[in-house]
């Protein structure tokens, strides 16, 4: 095998931090040669692999959209197909759709200190070919779940179900579910999305959960950020909205982690209000766990009550028994039937999709290595990636930590140095989950993933106001950030601002 082709920064992953990391990369390094990895066959990642009905976001475009790019659509919880061309008009007008190569699966990626690079095995997925291409950084860009497989549990019985189960992840082109029974496993945000969609044309559908997850009802449309981007403009009047509503996640958050029994109370009352009087709302509306232990589930203009409400769509609270050939058994003892069966219950998460790293021909494994800054790892050189918020949108930290990357980058060009390796000075380090988040996708994978510290840098934060200070504001330079060039020359590790 010749020379592989190299890149300055291999960029891998092109849905909503790829295509992300590309613009910010362009804008501040446009000098820099790149490419993007997508192993699909097309651009938007999340908002392109997803079909089922009703798919839209739960976090308001204001935030939920880049900074640099203002959203001019008058729905602030958007449908996917409007987030999709909001990314793919974002990636055309930069040029970065001519940076993304398709079919492009990245199997390993083996760093080499002696040569300043790393060599990456990829797979084409549309011809089986393996080819390799070198790089001075990776930076990963493909989120935190498997693409090709949703999780579904192991349902008793399943085989003997006549009907038809579906998971969202892989939803059937051209699935007719008119008049039809429809049950809905799960409580997530998938469900609560999937139910009233259906409900519009199926005979009816069940939101079968085995204990109830938090809901609140959203507008569609934010009127204050509509008026203001009519008065002041797209530009201005997006920004201005944007810091709104970064205000408005931080004081939700912060209300219900330091008064989770007030804010528990306010849910319920306000979930109560939209459904019929005496409905059982601590039934099937009141989790045992507090608000924002686990992600909030926001439905717009309250379309899951409203269906609730209007008899289209009902909520059973239980654990199931068996699969049977008309439905699913309850423990309960009820039986639901249904022509169709979909199984929202979840995703499986993959670190780095899935590639293996080695670093000076020693493997990494990530358990034992701890997140710096949120961005890079213990021990890794030149490799950082892409993780969003859990608690508020995910591109408000994606943008930050994009631009610390940038700036990291143009403080080893002004330097000399081509390496950059995160260490920890305490092998006894106290350490916890790299998602402190009590969901089921997270709680399931946690084992596999890295850790992170107990304070900063080592310490993944979840508040937008501090990593605007972490990675904003405060230096690139850090005691636990090693910057050598080829020959070996270390940096200092002093306070200069860059």
């Amino acid at each position: 095998m010749g020379h592989p082709e190299h890149l300055d920064v291999l960029i891998v992953g092109a849905g909503i931090s790829g295509i992300g990391a590309a613009h910010y990369l362009q804008q501040h390094h446009p000098d820099r040669r790149y490419a993007i990895l997508e192993a699909r066959a097309a651009t938007g990642g999340t908002w392109d692999l997803f079909r089922y009905p009703g798919i839209r976001s739960d976090s308001d475009l204001h935030t939920f959209g880049y900074e640099f790019k203002p959203w001019r659509d008058e729905h602030a919880i958007a449908t996917a197909d409007k987030i999709l061309a909001y990314l793919r008009e974002t990636a055309s007008e930069n040029g970065i759709d001519e940076k993304v190569r398709f079919h492009h699966k990245v199997l390993r990626a083996a760093w080499s200190s002696s040569d300043g690079r790393w060599i990456v095995d990829i797979e084409r997925t549309d011809t089986g070919e393996v080819v390799q291409i070198s790089a001075n950084w990776l930076f990963c860009a493909g989120g935190y779940y498997r693409y090709d497989e949703g999780f579904t549990p192991n349902f008793e019985g399943r085989e003997r179900f006549e009907g038809q189960i579906v998971h969202p992840q892989h939803w059937p082109e051209g699935l007719d579910y008119t008049g039809r029974k429809v049950v809905v496993i799960g409580s997530g945000a998938t469900a609560v999305t999937l139910v009233p969609a259906m409900a519009e044309t199926a005979g009816h559908v069940t939101m079968l959960q085995r204990s109830p997850t938090y809901i609140m009802s959203v507008p569609s449309k934010d009127r204050f950020a509509n008026a203001v981007k009519h008065l002041l403009g797209d530009e201005r009047g997006y920004a201005l909205a944007r810091r709104k509503n970064i205000v408005k996640q931080r004081c939700v958050y912060q209300f219900c982690q330091n008064y989770p029994a007030v804010a528990r109370r306010l849910i319920r009352r306000l979930n109560a209000k939209q459904l019929p009087a005496g409905y059982p709302v601590d039934q099937h509306f009141s989790p045992s766990y507090n608000p924002w232990d686990q992600r909030l589930c926001a439905v717009p203009d309250s379309d899951l009550f409203a269906a609730i409400s209007n008899g289209s769509a009902s909520v059973v609270t239980d654990r199931i028994a068996t699969f049977t050939e008309t439905g699913i058994r309850l423990e309960s003892g009820r039986e639901l039937d249904a022509d169709i069966i979909v199984t929202a219950t979840g995703l499986n998460m993959q670190a780095f999709g899935g590639m293996s790293l080695t670093v000076d021909g020693r493997p990494v494994h990530l358990p034992d290595t701890v997140a710096y800054k949120g961005m890079m790892l213990s021990g890794v050189p030149n490799f950082a990636y892409a993780v969003g918020y859990t608690n508020s949108s995910w591109t408000l930290k994606i943008g930050l930590l994009c631009e610390h990357f940038c700036r990291l980058l143009a403080h080893m060009d002004a330097h000399g140095y081509d390496t950059a390796r995160p260490e920890r000075d305490d092998p006894d380090m106290e350490t916890r989950p790299f998602m402190d988040f009590s969901a089921g996708y997270v709680q399931r994978a946690v084992a596999q993933l890295p850790r992170q510290g107990a304070g900063h840098p080592w310490m993944t934060s979840m508040s937008y106001h501090t990593d605007v200070k972490l990675l904003r504001d405060d230096s690139v330079i850090n005691p636990h950030l090693t910057l050598t060039s080829s020959a070996g020359v270390h940096a200092s590790t002093g306070a200069v601002q860059e």
